[in-house]
Parts: C-alpha cells; sequence; structure tokens
C-alpha cells in the first residue's frame, strides 16, 4: 500500500476513513459514495475482494498546496487540542475494537487501526480506549505476563497524538470469543465454586465470583492476590506511557467489566421484553457466607438459602410473588434482610477492586474508574426487579445508587456510565423501562458526592435519534460528565452508514465551522469524486 497524505486535514479525513473500510473488508459492487452532512463531506468506499489487490491512494491539488497542507481542520480549531477539554468541557474518546490484540499478542486490523487512529485525531478526537484481557496478557500461567502486543498499540496511540484509556479486563468475552486465561479454566473444572451459580446450578462461567475475592482458590491465591499482581504487572511495564499517554485506568468489576451479578446471562425467549433475572447466590462460598450472616443476626434459618420465592430469568414481575409491585416478599422484613445481604457483597466487592486499583496506580497522575450498568428495565415498577438480581437494592422506597457512588468518592474514582444513547421513547411500553430516569438518579448521586462521570453509550446502532440523546445527556449533566467514550471502533463504526453520522457528532458536539477549502464541488461524470473549493482541487485515486 502506498499512501502520499499531502492535502487539507478535512482531506485526510475522508482517506482514513476510507482506509479503515478498505482493510476491514466491506463487500459490495464496487463504488464510491459520497455524504454531505451539514457541509461535511466523508469519503465511502466498498469492493467485492477475493484477495485484496493492492491499493494507491494519492491526493492531487490543482493550486496553493501549502494552504492544502495546513493542519487546519475545517479552517477554525485546530484538531489536536493534546487532551484539553472542548466547549462545554467534554473531552471525546472511541473505544479500539474489542479484539484490537489477538490472543498470539498480535495486532488485528493493524493497518486499519493506524488509519483509524489518523482520522479520529483528524476528526479532533481526544483520545481512544483499550480493553486489556486477562485471558490475553496472562494467558498460560499465574504470573507469566505477555504485553507486547499492548504495548506496540500503545506506541500506536502515542505516535498518532492521541490520550490512551486502559480498561482492565478481568472478565471472559462471548462475541469476540476471549476466554478467561488457561490456568483459571482448568482451575475452574476441578473448583466449580469458584464462579457464580444460579438457584438451578447453572453456572456463570465468563468472570469469577465475588465470594472468593479473599480466599485462595487460585493455586494458592486470592483472586484479589492475582488482580493485584497483574495491575503491577502492568504499571511496570506501561510506565512510559502512564500519566503521559495513559491518563485513564478502569478495572473490571464484573460480567462484561460493568458492577453486577450475571444476572441475565440467559438469553430472553422473548424478543420483546426481558424478563426480571435471577439472583446469582448459590455457588457454595456464597451460600457459607448467607448462612453466617443469617446465623449472626439470630435468624439462622434466613440462611438456608436463596428466597424461596425467588423470579426466574424470563419471569415478569408481577407473575412473581418475591418482586411482584404490591404485597411482594421485597417488602417484607425478610425481603430487606435479603436484599442488604446480597447487595452488601456487591458494594464490598466495589470498594476491595478501587482501592486496589487505586493504591496500585497512586504514584502516576492517572484517574481510576470503574462501570455502573444501567439497568433500566421495569424501572417504572416499585419494586425495580431488574436492578435487585443485579444486586442493586434500589425500589420506589429506596435509593440504591447512593452507596454506591459513595465508595466511588471515597475511593477518589470516577464512575462510568452506558446507555447514554438510550431514550425512553424507544422503550418497549410493557416493559416499564426508564433509562432516562435511571440515568438522572445516578448522576444525581454523583453530583451529591462529588464524583465525575466518564458517560459512553450502548451500542453503534442505538437508533435514528441517538446522537441527539447524547448531546442532550452531555449538555444536561455537563457538571459531572467530563469525558465520553463512544463504543465501539469496527466495520460498522466506519462504514458508509454510519462515520458519516459521528462525523457530523463530533462537529456538532465541538462547535466546529467549516472553512471554504472544505466545502464540496460535485462528483465526476467517470465516477472520480472531486473536492473543490478556492481553486483547490482534491483528486481520489485507486489503482
Amino acid at each position: 500500500m502506498e499512501i502520499s497524505l499531502i492535502g487539507n486535514s478535512q482531506a485526510k479525513l475522508v482517506i482514513a476513513g476510507c482506509l479503515v473500510q478498505r482493510e476491514l473488508g466491506f463487500r459490495g459492487k464496487l463504488n464510491h459514495q459520497i455524504f454531505s452532512l451539514n457541509s461535511t463531506i466523508c469519503f465511502g468506499q466498498t469492493t467485492r475482494w477475493g484477495k485484496r489487490p493492492p491499493i494507491r491512494l494519492e491526493l492531487k491539488a490543482a493550486a496553493n498546496s501549502e494552504a492544502l497542507a495546513s493542519d487546519k481542520v475545517c479552517g477554525s480549531t485546530s484538531a489536536s487540542r493534546s487532551g484539553s477539554k472542548p466547549i462545554d468541557g467534554v473531552r471525546l474518546y472511541v473505544g479500539l475494537p474489542l479484539d484490537a490484540v489477538s490472543d498470539c499478542n498480535t495486532i488485528n486490523h493493524a493497518r486499519a487501526i493506524t488509519a483509524g487512529l489518523k482520522a479520529l485525531k483528524l476528526l479532533g478526537v481526544d483520545g481512544v480506549e483499550l480493553p486489556v484481557w486477562w485471558g490475553i496478557a496472562e494467558k498460560e500461567a499465574m504470573g507469566k505476563y505477555e504485553w507486547s502486543g499492548y504495548l506496540k498499540l500503545a506506541e500506536m496511540v502515542q505516535k498518532a497524538g492521541l490520550k490512551l484509556h486502559i480498561s482492565l479486563c478481568f472478565h471472559a468475552s462471548k462475541e469476540p470469543k476471549i476466554p478467561l486465561p488457561d490456568w483459571v479454566s482448568r482451575i475452574g473444572e476441578s473448583q466449580p465454586s469458584i464462579f457464580f451459580t444460579d438457584r438451578s446450578g447453572e453456572q456463570y462461567r465468563d468472570c469469577l465470583s465475588l465470594s472468593v475475592d479473599d480466599l485462595p482458590v487460585l493455586d494458592g491465591k486470592s483472586p484479589i492476590q492475582a488482580y493485584g499482581n497483574f495491575c503491577e504487572s502492568f504499571k511496570s511495564s506501561f510506565s512510559a506511557f502512564l500519566g503521559s499517554t495513559i491518563t485513564g485506568i478502569s478495572i473490571g468489576l464484573g460480567p462484561d467489566g460493568e458492577l453486577r451479578y450475571p444476572s441475565r446471562h440467559q438469553s430472553s425467549k422473548n424478543n420483546q421484553v426481558h424478563g426480571v433475572g435471577e439472583f446469582q447466590c448459590y455457588d457454595e462460598n456464597m451460600l457459607t457466607n448467607l448462612k453466617q450472616h443469617a446465623e449472626a443476626i439470630g435468624n439462622p434459618l434466613w440462611g438456608l438459602s436463596g428466597p424461596h420465592d425467588s423470579p426466574t430469568y424470563d419471569e415478569l414481575p408481577n407473575y412473581n410473588n418475591f418482586v411482584k409491585e404490591n404485597g411482594g416478599s421485597w417488602e417484607t422484613t425478610y425481603g430487606d434482610f435479603f436484599l442488604s445481604w446480597y447487595s452488601n457483597n456487591l458494594t464490598s466487592h466495589l470498594d476491595r477492586l478501587l482501592s486496589l486499583t487505586s493504591s496500585t496506580f497512586s504514584d502516576y497522575p492517572v484517574k481510576i474508574s470503574g462501570k455502573v450498568p444501567l439497568m433500566h428495565w421495569w424501572y417504572k415498577t416499585r419494586s425495580h426487579p431488574s436492578e435487585l438480581t443485579a444486586g442493586f437494592y434500589n425500589t420506589v422506597n429506596r435509593d440504591g445508587y447512593d452507596e454506591v457512588v459513595e465508595i466511588f468518592a471515597k475511593n477518589s474514582c470516577k464512575v462510568i456510565l452506558p446507555g447514554m444513547d438510550l431514550s425512553d421513547e424507544r422503550q418497549p411500553d410493557r416493559a416499564l423501562s426508564s433509562p432516562e430516569s435511571l440515568l438522572r438518579q445516578i448522576v444525581t448521586a454523583c453530583k451529591k458526592h462529588g464524583v465525575e462521570v466518564s458517560g459512553q453509550n450502548s451500542s453503534i446502532s442505538g437508533g435514528p435519534n441517538a446522537f441527539d440523546q447524547i448531546k442532550r445527556n452531555l449538555l444536561d449533566d455537563n457538571e459531572v460528565v467530563d469525558l465520553f467514550t463512544y463504543q465501539r471502533m469496527g466495520a460498522a463504526f466506519f462504514s458508509p452508514d454510519h462515520f458519516p453520522k459521528f462525523t457530523e457528532f463530533v462537529r456538532n458536539l465541538n462547535q466546529l465551522e467549516l472553512g471554504l477549502d472544505d466545502l464540496p464541488s460535485e462528483e465526476r461524470e467517470d465516477g472520480e469524486s472531486i473536492y473543490s473549493g478556492q481553486g483547490k482541487d482534491l483528486l481520489v485515486q485507486t489503482a
């Protein structure tokens, strides 16, 4: 591949986006597509290839080439902000692919990521987020770390002039498939009680149960010790980047990295409405803990098992006695005992991990954070059952997030909140869901305790008004939201249907205006795309 980037930053952005699409292998009839969005022009190319032929991209300036070589974006504010906050004080990051580093410690789609980083930099994005997987970096044996692929990616980000947020992932991923470390999975075969378990005995094997945090179940070491050693090795290996390129680190807190029990890990049989989920308190160590707690308060019979009338994964609230709105067991003395114990175990787990991470990286100016999920299904009911089974004792009578945010404040950590693209109007009516209300409740708790918030979207296909909803949330909650990470880079992100919309979103967010050099001209009859302005032409050629 030969790339000659001679031209202004807007033109370079066009080519960078095109290169990413090419490297990610978009399929379809060869065509050139021009997208015009409020005078912002993006170029997309799709092809049908067996083997990818070589590509040569060249920018030619018909006149005044020195002006075209300017690094100004849209004839206005420079795209390079060096981590400074744009208007309204919110920095913008983009998540790198979940499988950016392979299990062999090579970089997947390296050329596409390189081009993507250039495109994001030119667009004015502040940085990127990189998932660092336990199952890749410590794959083969306890204490045997392999950071080469992640180090190379950090160098790529540094070279691109972007900041980097690291997500330390102590869970597995189903899509793309990234398992727990091999040595942890082997231990799990002989000690299944290290995993969360539901009432029927089914185990959730994508992360370890919080009940074993301090137990020596990993060849004589506890998970907290293993996580601590992992963080120490990361700190030593990435010391050259910490505080400069790497400015933030989030610690995995449970399933999908979120602070919660895997209460809905089974696929719903109802395509429209999720069930309320199941309590995950039936592994050997959780039941032992429950028994001891019940005996300590003088009610040993309450510690024999979880609630006898607890819901199943697909059950709806009013079909179950424990979580039904009126007269449910959740409002009884026993219900308060169980839900308090269940949620306290989750918050204790949070405190252990935030304290560990904060102390490990205390020598560097990096901000530590953790993700709190947006369990918005059935939020409009009195019992809030989806939150209860996930571990948040939040009901019409009780604020279950205040105590969670208080722990973030205690450890001087930030809260990561997903779902900022979700709106109430796009939820099924009978699900009684309200992502907007739940988001507002958590943000209010963060304001109360002085905790900063990093926002995220739920997906890049959040609906036609998703970007508007994100902007609305960033403006409304700007007192505590100082960073937003758009999830996530990949084929769909750089697709001709999506990337122009993201480009427009960034331009609007930063209130940038296009200069005359970036105004579009018409497409030539031969199909080659021409961008003209003030006597300067841009020609994109493929060969």
